[in-house]
């Protein structure tokens, strides 16, 4: 079995420094070096596709441009790639979302992943109207899967839920294919929602024997439903030809964050309700420069100054191909990945990285490579000063 990459869309700016924001902080101001205009989010997603990314995770939150207007603009200048589009259930009917989802499906050939989002933060969900508090925000959102999915296999649907009411509801076109749900969240009625509606169970980068337990845990609630569902992971990357050039880089990333920044985030998400957000605080533990490699290979610097995924994979290919392995033989079999800039660091990791895992067995290109498609990326060999 191949495992599966995806790579990320930086909807809140891009730079050579880390740019935080998620889980109600804004977006640091490093975003504005690379602002996330559809022409340069295209030269990451067209990079992505050429290299052997098989997806691109596009944020959600006030933070960061829509996810789903974006994505349909990126579309039409790729041609395999998909698009896992973060998503609020509780900001749009589920009709109108599987709708919109049905409409994505037919005008991009198929290529859209979902990724479910409930929201860990109250106060920037009534921001957008939305008063419930978390355990109320996960019910709501498994109702919503429900009606989802029975609309994507063309039923009538009528509910009358706790939250949703919705009467004689059906499409007029159901997607072909069905798009995946990707659903993450460590809370244990988060865990509940996963193995009833999931496809992909997503979790943060945290240590693998931490991980191994979420995967346990996760695959024992889906069994008691009957079903089965894969794994994936969120992390970030720093990937060089030798060990000491990647650890040069992190703490390159590192010298760049104020302390008065850090201080500011981590009081900002202190506050967050999300029990992931409070398990990737956790690891660093207010951020003591000597204590940041939690893991061979697993840094916890991001999360100082970003929000939800705060961790990454730092070393030398090989090295970060040997942990990637490790996560896999714990059952993660997708990897959703990214890095700063985003477009340089696709490219370290895909001429880097990828080919070590194919001479392994555990990854091939999922698209054919044709020297057409190569000459239409911007800056092909950018990873490669």
């Amino acid at each position: 079995m191949s495992l599966t990459f995806h790579w990320f869309l930086p909807t809140n700016g891009d730079s050579r420094h880390v740019v935080g924001g998620g889980h109600g902080t804004p977006a640091t101001a490093s975003g504005r070096d690379r602002p996330p205009t559809v022409g340069y989010l295209s030269q990451i997603a067209r990079a992505a596709e050429d290299l052997g990314f098989a997806g691109a995770l596009t944020p959600t939150g006030a933070w960061c441009e829509d996810a789903w207007l974006t994505t349909a603009m990126v579309a039409q200048h790729t041609e395999r790639l998909k698009f896992l589009v973060a998503f609020r259930p509780g900001f749009v009917s589920p009709t109108l979302a599987a709708q919109m989802a049905s409409t994505f499906q037919r005008q991009t050939g198929g290529r859209l992943l979902l990724n479910v989002v409930t929201g860990g933060e109250s106060h920037e969900q009534r921001a957008y109207g939305d008063f419930l508090d978390k355990d109320a925000r996960y019910r709501r959102t498994g109702e919503f899967l429900e009606v989802v999915r029975k609309l994507w296999t063309g039923d009538t649907v009528d509910l009358h839920g706790e939250h949703l009411r919705i009467e004689d509801a059906r499409l007029a076109r159901v997607p072909d294919p069905v798009p995946e749900v990707y659903f993450g969240g460590s809370s244990p009625i988060a865990g509940q929602v996963a193995a009833r509606h999931a496809d992909v169970y997503l979790t943060w980068g945290e240590p693998p024997a931490q991980v191994a337990e979420k995967v346990a845990w996760v695959r024992g609630l889906a069994a008691s439903e009957g079903r089965t569902l894969r794994f994936g992971i969120r992390l970030h990357v720093i990937a060089r030809d030798t060990s000491e050039q990647a650890w040069a880089e992190a703490n390159r990333l590192l010298d760049g964050f104020a302390p008065e920044t850090v201080a500011s985030v981590q009081a900002g998400l202190a506050r967050s309700e999300s029990e992931g957000q409070r398990r990737m605080l956790a690891l660093h533990g207010g951020g003591n420069r000597d204590g940041l490699e939690i893991h061979p290979n697993l840094w916890a610097g991001i999360g100082l100054v970003r929000g939800g995924a705060g961790t990454a994979l730092v070393g030398s290919h090989d090295e970060v191909a040997d942990r990637i392995e490790e996560y896999a033989a714990l059952g993660i079999g997708e990897f959703v990945l990214s890095g700063y800039p985003h477009l340089e660091e696709a490219y370290w990791f895909g001429e880097g990285v990828l080919p070590r895992l194919q001479a392994r067995g555990l990854w091939r290109h999922p698209f054919e490579r044709s020297a057409a498609a190569s000459a239409q990326v911007p800056f092909a060999g950018a990873g490669r000063p």
